[in-house]
């Protein structure tokens, strides 16, 4: 059981040049697990945490809606944005500067077999690193991701979540709107729910001097200790 992480922080990349490198990673710890299975051998399957910045994308998730992405090919050009289908779960979501995703490439038989609690994990992981800017983050029954002001006529979303996984190992990640510029969630109808309103840790301190590197390093520790893990 290896509980080591190597750490990967990839800066400001395109959408799929990204999603290459973290499907050659994945693709990686696939085929360690398939030779110790054919070989009957025990080698140990390396883990990966990695930050991006994109620039703006739309990404569909395959149990998605088209429909929920409100603008056409010409106007996602006019606004310098691009659009991809992908193998995560979940619907319609956005990237771009001034957000930071994390693309966590875990083999789980090194932490544990439990894809909900996985879930749960990335979560606890982001409300952690909220707490250290003021923000009280909280699960929305039914709803994956960190939310704010859940049980009040205006709750909004501070973090959205979509994953893949395949014999354990997982792809994809989670999504922290630390800066971003939020009009571009106006664009869709985002995770495909209506009447949501989304937010980012500097629309909520408007008075925070936010650095995106000290929330980087929030985020990083806050996963090795929900993780129980050490980054390498």
């Amino acid at each position: 059981m290896n509980r080591e992480i190597k750490f990967i922080d990839l800066g400001q990349m395109d959408y799929k040049d990204a999603w290459d490198y973290q499907q050659n990673l994945f693709d990686e710890i696939i085929e360690i697990k398939k030779k110790n299975r054919q070989n009957n051998t025990n080698n140990a399957t390396p883990n990966y945490f990695i930050f991006v910045e994109h620039p703006h994308v739309y990404t569909l998730g395959k149990s998605g809606n088209i429909s929920n992405l409100l603008i056409d090919e010409n106007q996602l050009k006019n606004k310098n944005a691009s659009f991809y289908k992908i193998n995560r779960g979940g619907d319609i979501t956005y990237h771009g500067p001034g957000q930071i995703v994390c693309y966590p490439i875990l083999d789980l038989e090194n932490f544990f077999t439990d894809i909900h609690k996985y879930l749960r994990f990335l979560e606890e992981t982001v409300i952690l690193a909220l707490e250290n800017y003021g923000i009280k983050g909280e699960r929305n029954n039914g709803k994956t991701g960190v939310w704010m002001d859940v049980d009040t006529p205006f709750p909004r979303k501070i973090c959205a979540m979509g994953v893949r996984a395949s014999r354990w190992v997982t792809m994809h990640g989670f999504a922290l709107n630390v800066n971003v510029d939020l009009d571009y969630f106006n664009n869709i109808v985002p995770c495909g729910l209506t009447n949501n309103i989304v937010t980012s840790i500097y629309n909520e301190r408007k008075d925070y001097d936010l650095a995106i590197n000290d929330v980087k390093s929030d985020l990083k520790e806050c996963f090795s200790k929900t993780f129980n893990s050490t980054f390498i």
